[in-house]
């Protein structure tokens, strides 16, 4: 990367303090191509993912906040891991061995992300790992038998390394007390142009997936596994986000824009990993690539960012200024039988990989 001169180092400082007092600390990952990112113990929150462009110059490309009242209060999950349960469980309840469990509700009927005080509002544990020479920085909690009503008593991690190869691996890892579901994702909101850039929409984006589970009006999914083909969902082949995202179709009205699960069809790697996505910025050069062993992964184009949310930097967040791409099993899977499962077991540990490769070109 042009005019970048870096070495691989990592650090940690205070970034803020709970409301209680406690401390919340910041980890910082850099590389030797000038790639730094950093993530707080509260919700295990990317903050900061500064990158260069194809002129080597850096920019933040990931909306968040400076302080922890403003993730607590404001934050529409920025930068977030989000759990036990992420995104939507229909009617806030579910069955699982003939007990029903009701949830809190955070999206109209439905339940939405882990509740009313879920993961991302948390305080994890932090610290520092060497996985096979690559820097890497853990976080962990208990999250206790009852807590938002989810059953069991869930010990839950998630590792980020950053790899020379601008390569930024989530590894998450999960063990359970009693048979309870479990559905964790990333949900940082990416702009490639920076932050305080324009609006995602001439972001270049492909998807591999062959398929979408479309949702009705309260955005829960209605079973349905349909094709993209012809279809404003298909981006198998690249395409500006902007291209369709204005069309009328039924699907697009009830999410305000893009908001749906797609279903990874491109085949795995010799890692287990898929090629999920692919997102490019003509203007910056920059170039996300993203893998998985998930089976899916929510598209969101920040719809409900309307310019009230004042974010790093005095930054106003407006419009479709930052989009999510959230590996995940489907919403709404404990209620859906031919959905992939998403019960945990005791005796058998949960584990997911995602892979963020940060480019330019």
């Amino acid at each position: 990367m042009p005019g970048m001169s870096h070495s691989n180092t990592m650090s940690k400082t205070i970034f803020d303090a709970m409301p209680d007092g406690r401390e919340i600390h910041q980890f910082v990952l850099v590389n030797g191509n000038g790639v730094r990112v950093s993530i707080i113990e509260l919700g295990a929150i990317i903050t900061s993912i500064i990158t260069p462009d194809r002129d080597g110059r850096p920019a933040d490309i990931v909306l968040g906040h400076e302080s922890c009242n403003a993730y607590l209060e404001r934050s529409p999950y920025f930068g977030a891991v989000v759990g036990r349960y992420a995104n939507r469980i229909a009617n806030a309840r579910f069955k699982l061995d003939g007990a029903t469990y009701t949830l809190a509700t955070k999206n109209g009927p439905n339940h939405l992300h882990g509740g009313t005080i879920g993961f991302d509002k948390r305080l994890w544990h932090g610290e520092w790992l060497e996985l096979d020479g690559v820097n890497s920085v853990r976080f962990s909690r208990n999250s206790p038998d009852g807590e938002e009503n989810y059953p069991g008593d869930l010990n839950v991690g998630i590792t980020y390394s950053l790899d020379e190869s601008n390569r930024l691996t989530l590894d998450y890892q999960a063990t359970t007390s009693a048979r309870t579901i479990i559905n964790l994702s990333q949900h940082s909101y990416f702009n490639l142009g920076g932050h305080d850039g324009e609006s995602i929409v001439e972001h270049e984006l492909r998807i591999g997936a062959e398929f979408f589970t479309p949702v009705d009006k309260t955005m829960i999914p209605t079973g349905e596994i349909l094709s993209v083909s012809g279809s404003p969902f298909d981006f198998r082949t690249a395409k500006p986000i902007g291209r369709d995202i204005e069309q009328s179709h039924t699907q697009l009205e009830f999410g305000l824009g893009y908001d749906h699960n797609f279903v990874l069809t491109a085949p795995y790697d010799d890692d287990g990993l898929r090629a999920a996505a692919e997102l490019f910025d003509p203007k910056s050069g920059r170039q996300l690539r993203l893998f998985t062993d998930q089976p899916g992964l929510q598209f969101y184009t920040g719809n409900k960012l309307d310019g009230s949310i004042t974010g790093k930097s005095k930054v106003r967040y407006h419009y479709r200024g930052g989009l999510c791409l959230e590996t995940q099993h489907f919403p709404n899977s404990p209620n859906v039988a031919h959905f992939p499962s998403t019960v945990l077991q005791p005796g058998n540990p949960f584990r997911s990989r995602t892979v963020f490769e940060f480019n330019s070109r």
